[in-house]
């Protein structure tokens, strides 16, 4: 989730050529290969560093990173090239990315980007001519609750603007007052956890879930966790326990170890409650990984955090740093010889598609975060070709918590088959925008009421690749059986045209494709067009028959499930919103996207006719 983006179009950006500047000093390169042993599968943590350092990557500094690592230069630069937040062109001094999430646009988050540019003279995508600033957009922030928001660097966030603030941040670039002086009070990010369950309400863990793990031993405790019922909260709910089975009962490759890894690249548009779990219950959820391990006979864990929380690294290398000294991490946990796991950090560079475990494995790899062709599947062949699991931050934080209170407390809560609590990150057109933590079962009628909304018409949940719901469907649940939801609750009101948040929607899933695979990355960009042919004016109902089969077309043929989920907001508006569409669609003879008859004025130039029957709109 989360990629740099220009809101022009490729062909009118102001271009720099790739070698504009001198090539990067090589002392924050040595630095960071030292650091990293020049590992490569560290690469896109070295490429991060280096660009904290320099500010941009031209081709002299991923030549001299390719040889540091012993890797191709076109490697390196095929990686560098795959994340947005890596630049191969110059960037401002201070780069700003405002979210451009449906929920920040209704927030008036491109008004405010406009307004930005227009006091500090450049357009969206270009430079500053005195290289000062530039200003683009992210996909999502994961702000959504306290947003407009803008990311500062890929570094430092900005939350809450409004026209006045972003007057002062023009005032502060053109002054040149580095973004490390800018006020606290605008990169404050608020919990707003509305509502705390067993989770959220609970302190945080310091050893209570590892002690109880070791006196009960492994195999009880797994299946502890295979009585509680706790599937996966990232989206597809498998069952964790049979997960963890499987990754244990895995061979493991000589020399190698079972790995545990943490997918905190929430990138699902409209989706934050993980990133609340990171700043509240860090602890809890490190001490999930750490029972994970002891279950599995792991020795190393890995944490992906994506890369718009960059502002979350410090605190969460603090956490990390407190549990290695108070026994809960590293060699012999809690006094258990043999006991031996330690985590790290990984830090993403916005790509929405490393939110799919496969790709995010090729990250951590220091890969292209594309899709593996399954099987084999992680829990086989996972990172580098260890047997591995991975499970999303909520999901680690209520294994913990089983692994403390015992597999028959978590069923007592929820529904059979979606048993516990769920986090809902709640945004939009409601008076309590936040996170609630409510029992599955909850009906999306009793959420809209929790967060103050009214008037609602539709909500969004799970993101984009979820579902949308008209009020119509208000009475349905939260479970894995009805409304399954990976955590985003997007509230939309009367006021609301759902066809242009589901053409913001189709923008996103064209933006954030891999490439890997043609039906996603040619049938997004597709759908993409028809929108935009329609929000121009141009629409007929030969357009609507064309949406219809690129809906068809894009859920049985794509590579991976994020791009069978791209036409989704597609398919439930058409079925549900069809009022939104049909006076785009009024025409009852097909439209063409371009003026045709504005085509044929060179030709007519060119023969020197210019009467009726050499113009189109005058022909029969």
């Amino acid at each position: 989730m989360g990629r740099d983006r220009d809101a022009v179009p490729r062909a009118s950006r102001r271009r720099l050529p790739l070698m504009t500047a001198a090539p990067a000093p090589s002392g924050p390169v040595e630095a960071a290969l030292q650091r990293h042993g020049a590992d490569r599968g560290a690469l896109v943590q070295i490429l991060r560093e280096v660009q904290a350092a320099t500010g941009w990557l031209p081709r002299e500094t991923l030549r001299t990173i390719a040889a540091g690592v012993g890797l191709t230069p076109a490697v390196v630069e095929g990686v560098a090239g795959f994340y947005r937040f890596f630049h191969l062109q110059p960037v401002g001094r201070v780069h700003l990315l405002f979210s451009d999430n449906v929920t920040d646009r209704l927030l008036g988050s491109r008004e405010l980007a406009a307004d930005l540019c227009a006091r500090l003279g450049l357009q969206p995508g270009e430079v500053a001519a005195d290289g000062s600033a530039s200003v683009g957009f992210a996909s999502c922030t994961g702000l959504g609750d306290q947003g407009p928001a803008l990311l500062v660097n890929q570094h430092q966030v900005l939350t809450r603007l409004d026209r006045a603030r972003i007057a002062e941040v023009a005032g502060l670039v053109r002054s040149g007052v580095p973004p490390a002086q800018w006020p606290a009070d605008w990169q404050r990010v608020e919990p707003q956890m509305r509502r705390a369950g067993v989770l959220l309400g609970a302190p945080p863990l310091a050893g209570a879930a590892i002690r109880a793990m070791l006196a009960r031993g492994a195999d009880a405790t797994l299946a502890e966790v295979a009585a509680s019922g706790l599937r996966g909260r990232g989206g597809a709910g498998f069952d964790t326990a049979r997960k963890w089975a499987l990754c244990r009962a895995a061979p493991v490759p000589a020399g190698g170890a079972r790995v545990v890894v943490c997918n905190a690249d929430e990138g699902e548009p409209g989706t934050f409650k993980d990133r609340v779990l990171l700043t509240e219950q860090a602890d809890t959820v490190f001490e999930g990984m750490t029972v994970a391990a002891r279950l599995l006979d792991a020795r190393q864990g890995l944490l992906y955090l994506r890369g718009e929380y960059r502002f979350m690294l410090e605190a969460l290398q603090a956490v990390l740093a407190r549990r290695r000294a108070a026994g809960l991490l590293g060699q012999g946990i809690v006094g258990t010889p043999g006991f031996d796991f330690d985590i790290r950090i990984h830090l993403g560079a916005g790509a929405y598609v490393c939110g799919e475990e496969s790709a995010l494995i090729e990250s951590l790899e220091g890969k292209r975060g594309q899709p593996r062709i399954r099987p084999p599947f992680p829990v086989e062949s996972g990172y580098l070709g260890q047997p591995t699991v991975v499970n999303n931050v909520e999901t680690f934080c209520a294994a913990a918590r089983i692994a403390e209170h015992g597999g028959a407390w978590w069923p007592a809560i929820g529904l059979p088959g979606s048993t516990g609590t769920k986090l809902h990150s709640v945004s939009g057109d409601v008076a309590r925008p936040g996170v609630y933590e409510l029992p599955f079962g909850v009906t999306v009628a009793e959420i809209l009421a929790e967060a103050g909304a009214a008037r609602t018409q539709a909500v969004q949940v799970g993101g984009p690749s979820g579902v949308c719901l008209a009020a119509s469907d208000f009475g349905r649940r939260i479970a894995f059986d009805d409304v399954p939801t990976a955590g985003a609750f997007m509230v939309f009101d009367a006021a609301r045209d759902m066809f242009e948040v589901a053409r913001g929607f189709a923008q996103f899933f064209a933006h954030e494709s891999c490439g890997f695979c043609t039906p996603c990355r040619v049938g997004t960009e597709l759908v993409r067009r028809r929108f935009d042919k329609l929000a121009d004016g141009h629409g007929s109902m030969f357009d609507e028959a064309e949406l219809r089969a690129l809906e068809a077309m894009m859920h049985g043929t794509t590579h991976c499930g994020l791009g069978a989920t791209a036409t989704n907001p597609l398919r439930d508006t058409l079925a549900r919103f069809p009022e939104a569409y049909a006076r785009r669609l009024a025409s009852p003879r097909f439209v063409p996207g371009f003026d045709l008859d504005a085509e044929l004025a060179p030709a007519r130039r060119v023969t020197g006719r210019d009467d009726a029957g050499a113009h189109l709109e005058r022909h029969g």
